[in-house]
């Protein structure tokens, strides 16, 4: 029974001590990791991913996966920059609108949660695989972008925006607020609400679930405007901290959100796993990322590192799941 517990203990803290172990590693192989400024770097880094894994850990207990939060998230971001630059306009009817910062991030935040709410659709009424339809959907949002920005970056977007990615609050980056708020609002539904207790009895077992009354294809479509509604967040957040909208912004954070989903803890069968878990998973990522940056490790070996780490991670999943 100890022994048991033993390993229960080790496999629900296990991301944390390889966290810690790697904080451990970097400090002494690096005397720049562990001073205030590098901290306050590394966590408005890792804000970002935060938000958008946050959403795709919803979208993953139910044994789902999104890979279109990327482009959703540059889309999204580019709309934001291009209403408070240009605003909407219509020369046929010779009509402007102009948009104040709250009504262009609102409206981007809208197109977003439109974006995973189609995605959820083309899951659950066409029964299209979510592999397949959040690929799709990470074509048709890039190709929105660049339609949108017509390939160029939309710059000069006012102290105002740029407050919200670059500005501080009591000394800590208002990225890093906006995160936590994510966060703890996560928590809550995934632990205190029936819609959290049904994404778990969803990805535990879909038949059962269904059986016993849940609304399967309800429970997605929220899960799934959820995900691209928090990847619409961190388009904000990154157009705000670059003060610029670039067309190619969010390549591969869908695969960043995985892998700190992965990492967290997880299961990509769906059923197990926690947002606290995934908030550890992508400091592991900001960290390693940070880490590397400073070792002067090469770009291309850094992929190779990182890749290593998630198909890690995945194979430990695999493991505790035929155990299970």
């Amino acid at each position: 029974m100890t022994a048991n517990n033993y390993k229960n203990n080790l496999n629900k803290f296990q991301s944390l001590i390889a966290l810690i172990i790697l904080c451990i590693v970097l400090s002494l192989l690096s005397n720049k990791f562990f001073t205030a400024s590098n901290g306050v770097n590394v966590l408005r880094q890792i804000a970002v991913n935060i938000c958008v894994a946050t959403g795709m850990t919803m979208i993953v207990l139910t044994a789902g996966i999104d890979l279109s939060v990327g482009s959703v998230l540059a889309l999204c971001g580019a709309i934001t920059a291009g209403l408070l630059k240009n605003g909407w306009q219509f020369p046929t009817l010779d009509l402007f609108v102009g948009f104040t910062l709250l009504g262009a991030i609102l409206c981007a935040i809208i197109i977003g949660a439109f974006l995973g709410f189609f995605n959820g659709l083309v899951i659950t009424k066409f029964k299209v695989p979510p592999f397949v339809a959040t690929l799709a959907m990470l074509t048709i949002a890039r190709g929105f972008t660049m339609l949108y920005t017509e390939g160029h970056p939309i710059s000069n977007l006012g102290t105002s925006f740029a407050f919200i990615g670059a500005g501080s609050f009591i000394g800590i980056p208002i990225p890093v607020w906006i995160a936590t708020v994510v966060v703890l609002i996560a928590v809550f539904i995934t632990k205190k609400t029936k819609l959290g207790r049904y994404i778990y009895a969803i990805g535990g077992n879909e038949n059962a679930a269904k059986l016993s009354g849940i609304s399967i294809n309800r429970v997605k479509l929220i899960v799934y405007s959820l995900g691209a509604t928090l990847a619409a967040i961190g388009g904000i957040i990154v157009t705000s901290r670059l003060d610029s909208a670039q067309p190619n912004a969010g390549i591969s954070y869908e695969l960043d959100a995985i892998a700190a989903v992965v990492i967290g803890g997880t299961s990509l069968n769906g059923g197990r796993g926690s947002i606290w878990g995934t908030v550890i998973g992508a400091i592991i990522i900001g960290v390693l990322n940070n880490g590397l940056v400073l070792l002067n490790v090469s770009p291309f070996w850094q992929q190779v590192v990182k890749g290593a780490v998630i198909l890690l991670a995945v194979i430990i999943d695999k493991i505790g799941d035929k155990k299970e």
